[in-house]
């Protein structure tokens, strides 16, 4: 699965003023970040509030994707939840060629044992005509998945071929990248961790902010993969402040004002979730400007 190292972007759904998607903001946004480098892109992903959008613009978000990063990204697909029969049911009726893989969020809000994670993954394995990655956020799942989990899972499960990591416990991912099996990848969750995880031997990321700043994310990224430390640190410390930032009112909020800031999409979410505030978008430019500089 090699390429699924480097850098993946998650991408965010542009919607107009009237709340439906907009597709041409997307378009846009999917050259922007092609262009600067990025390896891969996730659709239907939390940042893509696929929370919130149907079927229909799911399907449209993916086929556009398909399109234009052929030859030029991979993608990759997410699908998961809480009700494991329905993620099975999804994963059985997929049928999108030209998908690298699928990312997963562990089940949420039913706060699932660990033998309970195990077999949701064990359904969704035996079901997906992909590679699976499992995605680990605990600060939105409220249950975190454990190292001994994620080991049991691609020890046994071939098709599981990589973790994105969001629990913030370097120790819990140096278990993982110390145990794992050859082929397996460890990628990083977590924007400002990037450069450690790498640096401990991860092997690269799905990141939110990645897709602001492509060019300079992706060649962190590159230059860490390739030992080159001390130039990924430079780029790494660079974005660490606006990375902050983008996090500080939550996900996709705070990557929407500085999309709309760089003039990619216009500045719209779905309720329940609610623009940034004025204060904190001030920050936001005011960090872009000394970044662009």
């Amino acid at each position: 699965m090699n390429a699924l190292k480097g850098t993946g972007v998650a991408l965010i759904t542009p919607f107009t003023a009237t709340g439906d998607v907009d597709y041409q903001a997307f378009k846009k946004l999917l050259h922007y970040v092609i262009d600067g480098g990025v390896e891969y892109v996730v659709v239907n992903g939390t940042t893509g509030e696929s929370a919130t959008t149907d079927s229909d613009e799911k399907k449209k978000l993916l086929e556009i994707a398909l399109e234009m990063c052929e030859g030029k990204a991979g993608v990759v697909f997410g699908i998961g939840g809480n009700n494991t029969a329905q993620a099975v049911k999804q994963l059985k009726a997929f049928e999108q060629k030209g998908v690298l893989a699928i990312l997963s969020v562990s089940p949420y809000y039913n706060k699932p044992t660990q033998e309970g994670i195990y077999q949701h993954y064990k359904a969704l394995s035996e079901a997906s005509p992909l590679p699976l990655i499992v995605y680990n956020v605990p600060g939105r799942t409220s249950s975190n998945v454990l190292a001994d989990t994620i080991l049991r899972l691609q020890a046994d499960f071939k098709n599981i071929v990589a973790v994105k990591e969001a629990s913030g416990n370097l120790e819990q991912i140096m278990t993982i990248i110390r145990d794992r099996r050859k082929d397996f990848l460890v990628l990083s969750g977590d924007d400002n961790l990037t450069l450690p995880i790498i640096a401990i031997g991860g092997d690269g990321v799905i990141s939110v902010s990645g897709q602001g700043f492509p060019h300079i994310f992706s060649q962190m990224v590159r230059d860490a993969l390739a030992g080159n430390i001390k130039e990924a640190r430079e780029k790494h410390y660079k974005l660490f402040e606006i990375t902050k930032l983008l996090f500080a009112e939550g996900n996709p909020g705070g990557i929407k004002a500085l999309l709309a800031y760089l003039g990619i999409i216009e500045e719209h979410l779905r309720l329940p979730l609610w623009p940034v505030s004025d204060a904190l978008r001030n920050k936001m430019i005011n960090e872009t400007k000394k970044i662009l500089a």
